[in-house]
Parts: C-alpha cells; sequence; structure tokens
C-alpha cells in the first residue's frame, strides 16, 4: 500500500514502482488511483502488479496524487470485485480508499450500513469503510476520518485519495506498519514498508504513529492525532516473522536483525534441549544448517554463528512461482512444494541437516521440503522454528485461515513431528521470540497465545459476507 503527492511528477509511474517493492505483501490484486485537482482516475485488476499495469493503461493516469494496493486478502474472496483502491462520487467529491488490515467488527458495521440503504459490490471490509466515509457528516475530510475511526474496531492502516489530498491513516493500536518519507523532488510519500520509500528515494523516514491522521497535499504536511494512541501498542509479531521485507525498519526495529536474533535464541534453546540430548561426540548434533528461502535465512543464520554448525544454503527457491492462471497437471500439483523448490543434492547428501523455517501455519509445505531433503540423501532432518506454535487465527490481517485449519491448535508438537516426518522438531518459546525483537510488550501476540488486544468474534470467517455469515 502506497501514497504520494509529487507536484509535477509521474505519480502514477512512481506508484507502480512503489507497489513493485511491496508485491510481497500480496500478490491477488494491484490498483492505483491518481487524481489531478479535480477527478479521480483509476485502475485495478487481479495478478501481479506487472500484469495489471501495461505501458497503455500507466499513460491514462496522470495527476498529482496517487495510492496504491496489491491485495493480499483478509476478508473476502480473492475476486477482481474485492481487488483495492475502492472509488465512489460523493456529495464531498470523489472518494478513493486503499487498506492494509481488518476490521474486526466489519459485519456490524455492515449490517447498520445496509439497514440505511446502502448497497455494495464487494465482500470486503474496505468497501464498508469506503462508504462510511462518504455518508460522514463534517466540513473536512479530517473530520470525517476522525468520525469513522471513533467507530472502526481493528488493525488499518490506510491511504485515501481525494481530489487534491492523500491521507494517511494509523489505528490507534498500531496493528499493521505505516511510513512517511520526503521525496527529494518536493512532496512526500507514505507506505506500508521503508523499502518501498527508499526506493523512491525519500528521506527523513518516519512511522505513521498510531492513531495519526497525516495530510498529503499543496497546503504542506499537517498531522492531526485524531486518537489518542492505545498502550501498549499491539504491532503484529509476525511481520518480524514472516511478512515484512528484512530491510524494513518498524518503530526502530530492523526486520533482518530480528530475525537473526530469532534464529541466535532458537539456537540457545535447541542446543540446550534436543540438542543436548542428541549430539555427537564433539557435541553437534548436526553437520549443516539450511534455511528455507528467503524470510529464514537471516534466522539460519543467527542459528549457525550460536550453535556452531555450518551454514549452507540447502534449498533453491524459483523466484517466478508466485500466482499463476495456469494450473499445473494433477502430475505436477501432486509435486507441489517441487515446483517451488529445488534441492542442492551435493550440500546435504549423508548430512544431518537443520532446517530453518519461520513458521508452520497449516502444516501443508513441512512435510515436503524434508522429503526433498530425505531423497536427496539427508541422513537426518532436525526442524527448528523461528517462532511459537500457531495455536490460534488472526483477526488483524494475516490469512491464517480457522481455528481448524491451524495444524498446532489440533496436534501436539511430538504428532506436528510425527506427521511431517521430522527427526526432531523444535519451536522457539514466546520468551525468547520477546528477546530477538529486544521488547518485553507492544507486540501482538494473539495468534500464539490467545491474548487479543481487541475482542474479536472466533466464529467469524473471511469469506462470511458472501457466505450471509460474519
Amino acid at each position: 500500500m502506497i501514497g504520494i503527492f509529487a507536484p509535477n511528477e509521474d505519480v502514477a509511474r512512481m506508484t507502480f514502482f512503489g507497489l513493485y517493492a511491496l508485491q510481497h505483501r500480496g500478490q491477488e490484486a494491484a490498483g492505483i488511483a491518481v487524481a489531478d485537482g479535480q477527478a479521480i482516475s483509476m485502475h485495478k485488476g487481479v495478478g501481479l502488479v506487472a500484469q495489471v499495469f501495461t505501458p497503455g493503461v500507466m499513460e491514462k493516469l496522470s495527476g498529482h496524487y496517487a495510492i496504491g494496493h496489491t491485495r493480499y486478502s483478509t476478508t473476502g474472496s480473492s475476486s477482481e470485485r474485492n481487488a483495492q483502491p475502492f472509488m465512489i462520487e460523493t456529495m464531498h467529491g470523489p472518494l478513493a480508499l486503499a487498506h492494509n488490515g481488518n476490521l474486526v467488527n466489519s459485519s456490524e458495521l455492515r449490517n447498520e450500513l445496509m439497514q440505511q440503504g446502502v448497497g455494495f459490490s464487494s465482500s470486503s471490509d474496505t468497501e464498508v469503510m469506503t462508504m462510511m466515509l462518504a455518508r460522514n457528516g463534517g466540513a473536512t475530510w479530517e473530520e470525517r476520518i476522525k468520525t469513522a475511526m471513533k467507530k472502526w474496531a481493528g488493525a488499518y492502516s490506510l491511504v485515501i485519495l481525494t481530489r487534491d489530498c492523500v491521507y494517511a491513516v494509523r489505528d490507534p493500536w498500531g496493528v499493521r506498519p505505516l511510513c512517511i518519507g520526503m521525496l527529494p523532488s518536493g512532496g512526500h510519500a507514505v507506505a506500508s514498508e521503508t523499502g518501498a520509500l527508499q526506493t523512491l528515494g525519500c528521506e527523513a523516514i518516519r512511522d505513521v504513529k498510531p492513531g495519526e491522521v497525516i495530510s498529503l497535499s499543496n497546503n504542506a504536511l499537517k498531522v492531526m492525532q485524531a486518537l489518542p494512541s492505545i498502550k501498549p501498542s499491539a504491532m503484529c509479531i509476525f511481520e518480524h516473522i514472516y511478512f515484512a521485507r528484512p530491510d524494513q525498519t518498524w518503530d526502530g526495529i530492523n526486520v533482518h536483525h530480528v530475525r537473526q536474533r530469532l534464529g541466535e535464541e532458537l539456537a540457545r534453546e535447541v542446543v540446550n534441549g534436543i540438542g543436548h540430548e542428541i549430539a555427537d561426540e564433539n557435541g553437534r548434533f548436526a553437520d549443516v544448517v539450511i534455511p528455507v528461502p528467503d524470510s529464514s535465512i537471516p534466522a539460519a543464520i543467527g542459528f549457525s554463528h550460536v550453535s556452531g554448525i555450518p551454514y549452507n544454503d540447502g534449498f533453491i527457491k524459483n523466484r517466478y512461482v508466485g500466482r499463476t492462471f495456469i494450473e499445473p497437471t494433477d502430475s505436477l500439483r501432486k509435486r507441489g512444494v517441487a515446483l517451488k523448490f529445488n534441492v542442492i543434492n551435493e550440500n546435504v547428501r549423508n548430512k544431518r541437516v537443520v532446517m530453518i523455517d519461520d513458521s508452520i501455519v497449516r502444516g501443508n509445505t513441512t512435510g515436503p521440503l524434508i522429503k526433498l531433503l530425505k531423497n536427496a540423501g539427508a541422513k537426518e532432518v532436525h526442524v527448528a522454528i523461528t517462532c511459537p506454535p500457531i495455536v490460534h487465527p488472526c483477526f488483524m490481517g494475516v490469512d491464517m485461515g480457522r481455528q481448524e485449519d491451524l495444524i498446532a491448535h489440533k496436534r501436539t508438537v511430538e504428532e506436528i513431528r510425527e506427521h511431517v516426518g521430522a527427526d526432531s522438531l523444535y519451536y522457539l518459546s514466546v520468551d525468547g521470540m520477546m528477546k530477538a525483537v529486544q521488547r518485553t510488550d507492544g507486540f501482538c501476540q494473539a495468534c500464539f497465545t490467545g491474548n487479543y488486544p481487541i475482542p474479536v468474534d472466533l466464529l467469524s470467517v473471511k469469506t462470511g459476507f458472501e457466505r450471509g455469515t460474519k
């Protein structure tokens, strides 16, 4: 998600390259809306950024203000009608909105609007937020946004576009990241991650603070604390474990460094646990540490450093396998993970391997990865995970599925080990995880502990609006 005000610049093209840097945050759909001071033009569609935006499409998007979005669905199915931004005409002028997060009270808010005669064309909570803003009273968009924020509960980092302004909005819990920087040619940009701003050459980058509304326009940068920030904050710990790019710095904490420390803490716990029990005469329980690319690479480096077990590459990832419109044949589909990963046989043959991965969610990929290693000649495969078991679903913007979809909700660690075929399985503790982020609080750990920072409906489902349920 990105927003830009850059007078006399090609803001659509800038937004395109900013979204390119954020492609990892969503591969289902992409969209860009541009305003020229009078009207808003928009294009969006299903697919990757480079698939949705052709040179011909980009030529039609001109103006000084822009917002863009790459979709990763958490409310509403992965369909074209749920692609963002959402744009409507209002009595206050055109309005477009893009959203990273998930409202936990979207069902109630949507029902209220429908009872008032409002119709919906999608099943996304983002359209609910757009309609609420359109109907709110107030002399300015800042006032309307502030009024809506009082009713929104959950995770939301937003970019909002009017005919002559871009607004950046972050929820008072600070669940999802949002940062802002100054463009070298004048103007400002906001984005979900610092890497996108650095791609655009931004300077003086800082986080949008929880509860803030920042306006970017010809009237210069304006900051309004719309709602008091809630203490402690509830930043998503999974951003550090898996979701964010390693060059992201969030609240002064660099993601790469956190992931390396996650590996270090994991090594300390493993060596003192199962590592001590199965170590050979030289004190090592394995011959090589390999990561599951890409998010686990820094963790594997940290694990190797503390454990003394050499690091090496074991998997080669096909960079071009992501979402595809060409379905594989049944025989290829059964190979699953093998379409995405190949093993460097020489690096694992006749060796006891420690495979470092960031998480096990549904448990569908760990087993096939272990099988690939053993087929390549690995004598043993020990699995070490850089977070605790994921026992509870996320309602704040990470699509982990329902509780019954989570393998750690249904099985013990030993049962998971047997299911995936590992010689041993170890998870990082909650305490070890917090040591790695070097904080004692301020992060949402609900997927591990079940302690949600905001009351949630445990029975709600991602496609509830489409099924007529919550």
